[in-house]
């Protein structure tokens, strides 16, 4: 009995030498649990869901100028970015030429591009701005 409590007190205490069999059996043991262990037992709550559609969010018939909310699910994640690009005006504008009210098959340029982050930082959906031509 008394070897067995040592037992436990040398892995408890990870008083075992590198390289050694008892050693690699209880990182193999951990690193199986990291991997293997669900994510119910951490209480890990998933991220905000990037939303998705396209609906106009404000009309200046004055100006020309409207402004879209584009879910961040419209896009692909590489460019989901908080800082716009120039690639993301890009698709953009590509969404809103094929989607939106009011802008299919007419002329337009996007003014700007604005992020709307979620709660834990990660981006929700984007207001982007654009002018008609007159």
């Amino acid at each position: 009995m008394r070897s067995f409590w040592r037992g436990v007190g040398r892995v408890i205490f990870w008083s075992y030498e590198r390289m050694s069999w008892p050693y690699d059996v209880m990182v193999v043991a951990i690193v199986a649990f990291v991997l293997l262990a669900p994510r119910s037992w951490f209480r890990d709550q998933p991220r905000a869901k990037a939303e998705t559609g396209i609906r106009l969010i404000s009309n200046d018939p004055g100006s020309h100028t409207r402004t879209y909310r584009i879910g961040a699910g419209e896009l692909p994640r590489d460019l989901r970015t908080a800082k716009p690009t120039p690639d993301l005006q890009q698709r953009a504008q590509e969404i809103l030429g094929g989607e939106a009210t009011g802008l299919t098959g007419h002329s337009y340029h996007v003014v700007s591009i604005e992020p709307v982050l979620a709660r834990d930082g990660s981006v929700q959906s984007y207001d982007v701005t654009v002018q008609q031509a007159p």
